[in-house]
């Protein structure tokens, strides 16, 4: 008793002692984080010596006004024609690549999609096409290569044509009342009724169901929410993400996103509990997209877990009908802002269609001019604005320059399509540029990026929008809001920060 009173008496005197060495100990963690910045940031600075920069700050990186990031890489492509550094904060950057030559040796390699940038839309579309790497994605590409084999793609051009015609009729209603009208929420829900009758064999119009616009508002906001947290150099921990307003309008807007997908599952396979609907599948020569996942067995005999399966239509859900929404926009923008090309697409259409009652697979190649028009729209508005690489392994470029294992590389296809040393005088719209005895470089032009990671739906998506615009020049003369410029920033995909508002002439 004694002792644990004396123990008591003396424990007070020790406390200043044990803060002592907490706080030593404190500062010389403190120290070494420090030294390591320092040495980790010289070594940094050493292997960019080749690469000069813009201005930045040591701690902050380079910095610029919200939704600012394409007038920045513009300036960065002007004073540095192949490849940038831009710092993010202390040690963290991207380097931004925008040579064909660079672009051609990048896509041609197998480094993995960066984590540190693609790691932010998993919560949401999960590890399906888009992020997976090695093996995995290459076991789900050749199994999904099949779904968009021509003799699948052919069909689906009536459906396409069949939801335009709906949002054209619609905006006929609507174009009565004499006011522009922003048209990017129409293509969004147009290409999203498209990708569900086409890809998961959805029976009915999205268009004319309400329900459906909770999920494009949810996408709209994973979009900007991503790119926000991107940016964020305290938003980067997932916990800490977690407890801010942004972290818990994140998660809602996946449940909203998730719900709508395990709905789309669910449907397709109470459909598939019916054995007509079953023997109808049977006999097709080649399956739908949701279908090949429901029959989907992998090279080791197993189905695709519940979790693949649901990462896999998340990811084609928003691919599929987002990028294409973004690409149908600024191309009707691009031809209502120069309408001797407008006129000129809509007489090679009238010439070719007639009323337009009928679209066919056939006619998508027999209209030259309008897929220059569409082609130089993407030049200049693409949909997805950059894709990023973690080099797995060092890099030497064509002119000797080289970067390290372990950088995050950015394939910036904006600055791509806007580099003067590419393309001469790149913000004139000018569709000769893709002329059938044009000549350019093969990774000039990268709107569904290149090499073996390209987009598997972009035939999909050319065809849809050769439809969406040849159907809709047929009914509409398009005329720009002067009074609100489209001001494109870059998100997952390219969108306008004050949307896209058009005038709708009817046309008799």
């Amino acid at each position: 008793m004694g002792v644990s009173a004396l123990s008591l008496t003396r424990l007070p005197s020790c406390i200043p002692g044990i803060f002592q060495v907490v706080a030593l100990l404190g500062l010389l963690l403190l120290l070494f984080k420090v030294a390591q910045f320092y040495l980790h940031r010289q070594w940094l600075l050493k292997v960019l010596q080749q690469f000069p920069s813009l201005p930045s700050h040591w701690l902050f990186g380079h910095k610029f006004e919200k939704d600012e990031e394409l007038q920045y890489i513009l300036k960065m492509v002007e004073k540095f024609p192949s490849a940038s550094p831009r710092w993010l904060w202390g040690n963290e950057l991207l380097v931004h690549v925008y040579d064909p030559d660079y672009m051609k040796l990048i896509l041609a390699r197998s480094d993995p999609k960066a984590h540190g940038t693609y790691r932010f839309l998993a919560p949401w579309i999960g590890y399906g096409l888009l992020l997976l790497n090695g093996k995995t994605w290459f076991q789900h590409r050749r199994l999904l290569t099949p779904a968009f084999h021509y003799d699948i793609l052919k069909p689906y051009v009536k459906i396409t044509a069949n939801s335009v015609q709906m949002m054209l009729d619609k905006w006929e209603r609507l174009s009565d009342q004499d006011a522009p009208l922003e048209i990017f929420q129409h293509v969004s829900l147009m290409t999203l009724d498209t990708i569900m009758k086409c890809a998961f064999s959805h029976q009915g119009s999205i268009q004319l169901d309400r329900n459906y616009q909770s999920y494009l508002q949810a996408v709209g906001a994973l979009s900007n929410l991503m790119i926000s947290r991107v940016r964020n150099a305290f938003h980067q921990n997932d916990t800490i993400y977690r407890l801010t307003s942004e972290g818990r309008s994140a998660k809602q807007a996946c449940q909203i996103a998730h719900e709508h997908t395990e709905q789309v599952i669910k449907q397709r396979k109470a459909q598939l509990q019916d054995e007509g609907e079953l023997e109808k599948v049977r006999k097709k020569r080649r399956l739908d997209f949701l279908d090949i996942l429901l029959f989907a067995k992998m090279e080791n005999g197993s189905s695709l877990s519940d979790k693949d399966l649901r990462a896999e239509v998340d990811t084609f859900m928003f691919e599929g009908h987002d990028t294409t929404a973004s690409g149908i926009s600024w191309i009707l923008y691009a031809l209502a802002t120069h309408p001797k090309h407008q006129q000129k697409c809509r007489e090679e259409v009238q010439g070719l269609l007639g009323d337009g009652v009928s679209i066919t697979w056939d006619h998508l190649d027999q209209m030259p001019y309008t897929t220059m028009c569409i082609k130089e729209a993407l030049r200049i508005y693409p949909p997805v604005p950059s894709v990023s690489r973690e080099l797995s392994k060092p890099v030497t470029f064509h002119d000797g320059r080289s970067l390290p294992k372990g950088l995050r590389v950015s394939l910036s296809i904006y600055a791509l399509h806007h580099n003067p040393n590419v393309w001469p005088n790149p913000e004139v719209f000018d569709p000769f540029r893709f002329a059938p005895d044009s000549h350019r470089h093969s990774h000039s032009f990268l709107p569904f990026s290149g090499g073996a990671r390209n987009c598997i739906g972009k035939q999909f998506a050319m065809n849809e929008m050769k439809v969406a615009v040849a159907l809709t020049l047929l009914r509409f003369e398009l005329l720009p809001d002067p009074t609100r410029v489209p001001y494109p920033v870059s998100r997952v995909v390219l969108r306008s920060k004050n949307g896209i508002h058009l005038h709708l002439k009817k046309l008799q």
